[in-house]
């Protein structure tokens, strides 16, 4: 039905092969969209850099099953935008919904704003899966859990993220009535998890990704922190530790903490707090997890507690969900907001009312892999709209990440998004209807008006979105000036900052020197000559002191509803006794969470300082060096 009536035809194939009805579906809408939206007088030249176009092509465009690209990043853009808008035209009718389709395409185009990958990904395909974030319950008994490893094998096809609360397992050794025999305990099963995700490959273009949460309570916790010292262990995992408010009372009185067994209810025996805690930091320190969730924090930013405990988060922790729900990203790109000494806020509140529509419209164009994920979903609609390239952003406004004037700014920013969020759920409310929980929500308790959406507001990660955005990720500062990114399946990306080369041009420095220096350690911490200043404009996340980092995802933790990606990032002469610390600043500070990471505590870690290799950077110097007159000496344009 759908197919282009212009008479236009779609190329022929150089060569006979045969394809498959999804593979034709998707080549025909691709040609019917392109056809449709994108005359050849008004198309756009989308401004990706050499990153964000292998990314793109890798893994959000359309291919056949010979891998031959069926859609340019323009044509995404445009399928995206039509699926989405698809939702208006059946609220609002056919006139406004071709309005809010350009206004879709412009806003992901433009690289302004950009929902999270299954959303690129599918939308507009057989598939049709758009949200990133499930959370899959666990009960105490092999039915619960094989048919949980199944529903998470059907989410990681289509491309979303599990997380899973394991808290409820009975302890390794505890009796099992039906059997007669032992239970092996949450671990054992956690690696059944992981074997399952590790032959999984999300929708051909992710690897499966996984959180596991255990209650610091489980008398299995000094089994579960330490688990990762085989680095060969858990490789499809994030790992974090459950803690209520009463342990940390525990840790600061000096007491000991009762291990209960969760299927008696009873203690098996008691542990000293601080012993218990020390040994979480020393995980931490040794291998990256476990991270920890501040489980009466979530808690209390449950807006459905009628409904049940937030127990478990999506892989990167930044989203509390119940049993089934689901949750779908997106994030407005904040370094394209600002203009000369300032940011457009009246561009970043027309964003976020953009956002906030388009991620409810999200809810109801996806297809959802479970009919319980569906129910829930639709009953709470809950988005997370966040940001990305805060780094870049205060660099172009000339202030320092590690500084009390970013946590101002961050603050004021948040504090507007998150206002301007909440207007625009409640009109959405109003027109359309309220989501069908809310008389049961906390939003009414508030004195709030009646509300669209459970949730507004996630601070993502966005690793690969920030790439294609060609800007910083999330809340995060700067990771190096020059860093080596493993993606897209080991391959290797080069990052090179082309705000710090630009900054090197306009003060007319010695550039030959200083790149040459910078692209061997990632950093200017070495560069003595550089000036202070500029050291501190260009800080890199491990240059940062880790009070920094922490105090900034507490000042955008302040305008979630839902919780903050973040990672502490530490220098490899890091001690255990740091990361503990960092944890108790972290709870202080409000926080739901917290995640570090030490450099080279891992073999294979995303991102690598200090190894970009040479012929980049004698590119890169050679570019630093050229006249200022815009000329390249390498490439002579």
């Amino acid at each position: 039905e759908r197919w282009p009536r212009s008479g236009r035809r779609l190329p022929t194939p150089r060569e006979p092969r045969t394809l498959s009805r999804d593979a034709l579906c998707s080549l025909a809408t691709v040609s019917w969209h392109v056809q449709r939206t994108t005359p050849e007088r008004n198309r756009m030249q989308i401004e990706l850099t050499p990153n964000a176009k292998v990314v793109v092509e890798h893994r959000y465009l359309l291919k056949d099953e010979t891998g031959r690209l069926l859609e340019t990043s323009e044509q995404m853009f445009r399928r995206v935008a039509r699926v989405i808008a698809d939702v208006d035209r059946a609220y609002e009718g056919a006139a406004e919904a071709a309005a809010m389709e350009e206004r879709y395409f412009e806003a992901m185009a433009n690289l302004l704003f950009l929902p999270n990958s299954p959303t690129l990904m599918n939308a507009g395909t057989s598939l049709g899966q758009l949200a990133a974030c499930f959370v899959l319950p666990i009960a105490d008994s092999l039915d619960s859990i094989f048919t949980s490893v199944r529903d998470a094998a059907v989410i990681h096809q289509t491309g979303g993220g599990t997380g899973f609360s394991f808290s409820g397992l009975r302890p390794k050794g505890d009796r099992v009535r039906e059997s007669g025999g032992v239970a092996s305990g949450p671990v054992s099963f956690i690696r059944v998890f992981d074997t399952a995700t590790e032959v999984i490959k999300q929708g051909g273009r992710r690897r499966g990704a996984n959180m596991a949460v255990l209650s610091i309570s489980h008398p299995d916790i000094l089994e579960f922190v330490t688990v990762k010292d085989d680095p060969a262990r858990l490789t499809n995992f994030n790992l974090s530790v459950g803690v209520p408010d009463a342990f940390m009372v525990a840790l600061e009185h000096d007491a000991s903490w009762p291990l209960v067994n969760p299927r008696s209810g009873a203690p098996v025996r008691t542990i000293r707090a601080r012993e218990l805690w020390q040994a979480i930091a020393d995980g931490a320190w040794r291998t990256g997890d476990p991270g920890v969730l501040f489980a009466d924090a979530i808690e209390r930013g449950n807006p459905t507690p009628a409904l049940g405990r937030l127990e478990a988060t999506n892989p990167c922790g930044e989203q509390p969900l119940l049993p089934y729900e689901a949750c779908n990203l997106g994030s407005i790109n904040l370094a394209r907001l600002v203009d000369g000494e300032a940011l457009d806020g009246e561009r970043l509140d027309e964003l976020v009312r953009l956002g906030v529509r388009f991620l409810d419209n999200v809810v109801d164009a996806s297809r959802y892999p479970l009919p319980a994920i569906e129910h829930i979903v639709r009953a709470n609609r809950k988005i997370g709209l966040g940001v990305m390239g805060l780094a870049e952003a205060l660099i172009r406004l000339g202030i320092p990440y590690a500084s009390d004037q970013a946590l101002a700014w961050l603050d004021q920013v948040m504090g507007r998004i998150a206002r301007v969020a909440r207007a625009a759920s409640a009109d959405l409310a109003q027109r359309r209807g309220a989501f069908a929980n809310c008389d049961r929500s906390t939003w009414p308790e508030r004195g709030e008006p009646r509300m669209r959406n459970a949730t507004l507001i996630t601070v993502a990660p966005t690793g690969t979105l920030a790439i294609v955005a060609g800007t910083s990720s999330g809340i995060e500062p700067l990771f190096g000036l020059a860093y080596l990114r493993k993606a897209l399946d080991g391959a290797e990306l080069t990052e090179v900052n082309p705000l710090f080369l630009a900054e090197l041009e306009r003060r007319r420095l010695p550039a030959a020197s200083i790149v040459e220096r910078v692209l061997k350690s990632g950093t200017l911490r070495e560069v003595a000559d550089a000036p202070a200043d500029l050291r501190s404009l260009f800080a890199t996340a491990y240059d940062v002191a880790p009070e920094w980092h922490v105090r900034m995802q507490a000042t955008a933790q302040r305008h979630a509803d839902n919780g903050v990606s973040k990672t502490v990032n530490l220098p490899r002469g890091a001690t255990p006794e740091g990361v503990r610390k960092i944890y108790e600043l972290a709870f202080r500070l409000g926080c739901k969470g917290v995640t570090v990471f030490r450099d080279g505590c891992r073999g294979d870690q995303v991102l690598q300082l200090g190894q970009v290799p040479a012929f980049v950077i004698e590119d890169s110097v050679a570019r630093a060096t050229a006249e200022y007159t815009g000329e390249c000496r390498v490439c002579d344009v």
